[in-house]
């Protein structure tokens, strides 16, 4: 079937879930009145309907079935759509099928994963099949790793115009954010360690830097940093970031697909900004303090058990006012390959909570730049900013209140 065929332009799976109730939330309130065409769908028929009423969701918005573990099912679920977007994690446990289904359905897809060996494992067994059937497939469309991905292709793009040449680094960093714990994201750690247990290239396709390369491209950007550190030209501490280990195989990734667009010895690296000083030493070296006591915690059956009661679950989420008034800020720093006075700097923004507010509406974006723009890459594995990056920067400003800046 072609996708001039196709029912649905975008289908919200996983509508009932906390992440994608929000999804379909933004929907209607910013495409009811627009020539988009959407459903919602899951496994249970009376929780579809109960999210319909609270949204009051019109007859327009079409309410579909099936198992996520059903091959058939999903086979037949997704030659409706143009674009599949599933916030149904973990990926691991949930998402092969769905990715099996759309890669041999020609069928577009977006998700929020930020589980590296699940996208590794995916890639590896259908890209083939993807870039044959003319299905875009496209992880990672939420705060992990649209403001990583995006936000380094548009400062790349700017050094670029201005002075002609990629920058030869760059630098992220976390400077300020509101918001709540993602539920999902716990459980999708918890999830990589009890796979772990019983596949140990888990642990190592994670700590690989570029893990999510095509097979020989390589750069010089070595280990994680997950220490405390002084950074000049952000004039402050820096401690390790939560999502880095996501967000810079990812760029990376971006570097590789547009055929070394950032140069064959392109450096990124991201980390929590914590301010000057005594103060910033000090909340730069917490930071790398919590983050490797978190990791030793969850690396232990027993203690990772007493972490699960503790945090919150799958499904759970802050309240309406909480990703209301959250928000996040990024600075991005590039540098010029030989003059140090043209060096740039930027900002993202974003206006409401990461993990849930802004995440939803950056994958709403997406789903519907995969559906309805004119985009110049074919079937198979991309990055936000390899399949969407220009679109996306007209996009995410315009409606998700995502913004890009050179300060």
């Amino acid at each position: 079937m072609s996708e001039s065929q196709r029912e649905f332009d975008v289908l919200v799976w996983g509508a009932t879930g906390f992440t994608g109730r929000i999804c379909a939330e933004y929907l209607q309130a910013r495409y009811a009145t627009s020539n988009l065409t959407w459903a919602i769908g899951g496994r249970n028929e009376q929780k579809l309907a109960g999210v319909r009423g609270d949204l009051g969701l019109p007859d327009t918005v079409t309410s579909v079935v099936a198992d996520g573990h059903d091959a058939d099912a999903l086979a037949e679920l997704v030659r409706r759509a143009r674009v599949v977007l599933t916030t149904v994690g973990p990926y691991a446990k949930y998402g092969n099928e769905l990715v099996a289904a759309c890669a041999a359905a020609g069928t577009h897809y977006c998700d929020l994963t930020g589980e590296v060996y699940w996208m590794r494992r995916m890639i590896d067994a259908h890209q083939e099949e993807a870039r044959a059937s003319g299905a875009r497939i496209v992880h990672t469309c939420g705060f992990d790793s649209i403001p990583s991905d995006i936000g380094t292709y548009f400062i790349q793009r700017e050094m670029a115009e201005r002075h002609g040449v990629p920058a030869s680094e760059v630098k992220y960093v976390a400077a300020k954010s509101k918001g709540g714990v993602s539920g999902g994201t716990l459980d999708s750690a918890w999830t990589m360690m009890e796979q772990a247990k019983t596949d140990p290239t888990v642990m190592s396709v994670g700590a690989d830097p570029y893990a999510l390369n095509p097979p020989g491209m390589r750069g010089l950007d070595g280990p994680d940093r997950n220490g405390a550190r002084y950074d000049a030209d952000f004039g402050g501490w820096v401690g390790p970031f939560v999502m880095s280990q996501i967000n810079t195989r990812v760029v990376r990734r971006t570097n590789a697909l547009l055929d070394n667009a950032y140069g064959s010895d392109f450096r990124y690296s991201e980390g929590t900004l914590t301010g000057a000083g005594t103060r910033g030493w000090f909340g730069a070296s917490a930071v790398a303090l919590g983050m490797g006591a978190f990791g030793a915690m969850t690396a232990f059956d027993a203690t990772r058990g007493l972490l699960q009661k503790r945090l919150p679950q799958p499904g759970e989420g802050p309240d309406e006012e909480t990703r209301r008034t959250g928000f996040f800020e990024i600075e991005l720093f590039a540098r010029h390959p030989d003059d140090g006075l043209k060096n740039l700097r930027a900002r993202v923004k974003g206006d409401a909570d990461p993990g849930y507010g802004s995440t939803a509406k950056m994958l709403v974006e997406s789903a519907v730049c995969l559906a309805q723009d004119d985009l110049t890459v074919g079937g198979g594995f991309w990055t936000p900013a390899s399949a969407m990056g220009d679109q996306l920067l007209e996009r995410l400003p315009e409606n998700a209140g995502v913004t890009f800046e050179i300060v």
